[in-house]
């Protein structure tokens, strides 16, 4: 205690001076109404800066959390589109209703391995046989068409990527269908070709590439835009550079794919092998 007596006697102009200058700021602001609301603005731009930045940090913290939510939601709302409906009605000139039932559905998986630099390329996903993924299946993203499930263990699955060789995709421009291939001469991930247009026919730069009716994709799903038409193939045939709308070097969660009237239709096909 003495030596804090001491401490406060030695440096007793300092405290005067801090307690008056106190004292004038605290009279100055509560007797004058422009300095009062000065410091008032002040401290309220301080004090929501200060609750901002905490509020960013604090959505930093959840952000895989927000990104899980995001994107089971979006699968949910998939599975609601029109396209993942079949009719399921024959339509008739005094029917005119048509039910639609449930064609495809979507399971959300997260990218826990990916490569884009490779000749064929390859994706894992954190979805197995436990979640109902199966060989074969198709594989989009939120913006378009990333590849086909290949081998599936309990948990994990890997995808053959729209990035190899071995990968083709049944697709349309302008109601135009052909095949469509990827690294043909160009290992750039952000292209692939759109193979067996008739040559003969006109394909205008920016027209919008989707699968066709004969995909295992739903039909209509995204692949890209013509980057550049007049790709010569044989004599009678076009290929098409396709600038994929699929960012593959940042993917972070794809949509698996199910057809619910798969099984029915290789079962069919099948009767014609045995023949």
């Amino acid at each position: 205690m003495r030596n804090l007596w001491l401490f406060i006697s030695k440096y007793n102009a300092f405290f005067l001076l801090v307690i008056f200058f106190t004292t004038s700021l605290i009279l100055m602001v509560n007797n004058n109404s422009y300095q009062r609301a000065s410091v008032w603005n002040s401290s309220n731009q301080l004090v929501g800066s200060t609750y901002e930045k905490v509020n960013q940090f604090s959505s930093y913290l959840v952000l895989g959390k927000t990104n899980d939510s995001l994107a089971a939601e979006n699968a949910r709302l998939r599975n609601l589109l029109k396209s993942s409906l079949f009719s399921d009605s024959v339509k008739q000139v005094q029917v005119n209703d048509t039910l639609l039932k449930q064609q495809y559905t979507y399971t959300v998986a997260k990218v826990i391995n990916n490569s884009v630099h490779q000749k064929n390329n390859y994706i894992t996903i954190n979805r197995g046989k436990k979640h109902g993924i199966a060989k074969g299946m198709g594989v989009t993203s939120a913006t378009g068409v990333v590849g086909i499930v290949l081998n599936v263990s309990d948990n994990f699955s890997t995808i053959r990527s729209l990035l190899h060789t071995e990968t083709k995709v049944s697709a349309s421009v302008d109601g135009n269908i052909g095949s469509l291939v990827w690294g043909e001469g160009n290992f750039d991930a952000r292209y692939a070709i759109l193979k067996d247009i008739q040559a003969h026919l006109v394909v205008k730069k920016g027209s919008r590439v989707v699968t066709s009716e004969f995909s295992l994709f739903p039909q209509g799903t995204n692949i890209g835009k013509v980057f550049k038409t007049g790709v010569k193939g044989d004599d009678s045939a076009l290929n098409i550079q396709v600038k994929l709308d699929t960012d593959f070097s940042a993917l972070q969660y794809v949509y698996v794919i199910t057809n619910m009237l798969s099984n029915e239709q290789l079962s069919l096909e099948a009767l014609n092998k045995v023949e």
